[in-house]
């Protein structure tokens, strides 16, 4: 099936943008689904600690994370791992993440 539609970049929709409707010639069962609202998260990375550790945070504190610089970030939808990608810049205040792989898992579990 070769499919010509441009990505959707993170960040290309504002809030309260329609999102891109299927292509013509797609079933229209399928046009029900580009309504529904699902949470995208990018995790940098993870650390464990204890509560005792966590307590003594305070401003300026530092968390190593379990990723080095460079690496990609993990992808979720509704927290499940779709992909991975990279931080890029979007403005000269903003983050975006560019996906660079998708993750296929077994459909199973």
């Amino acid at each position: 099936m070769d499919d010509t539609r441009d990505p959707l970049r993170l960040g290309e929709l504002n809030e309260g943008e329609a999102a891109p409707r299927p292509r013509p010639g797609a079933s229209d069962d399928l046009g029900a689904i580009y309504d529904i609202p699902v949470q995208v998260s990018a995790v940098l990375g993870r650390a464990t600690m204890q509560v005792s550790q966590l307590l003594k945070l305070g401003r300026g504190a530092m968390v190593e994370l379990d990723r080095k610089l460079g690496e990609a970030v993990d992808i979720y939808v509704n927290n499940r791992l779709v992909a991975r990608g990279e931080v890029v810049m979007v403005d000269d205040n903003r983050l975006g993440v560019t996906m660079t792989e998708i993750v296929k898992t077994d459909r199973l579990g």
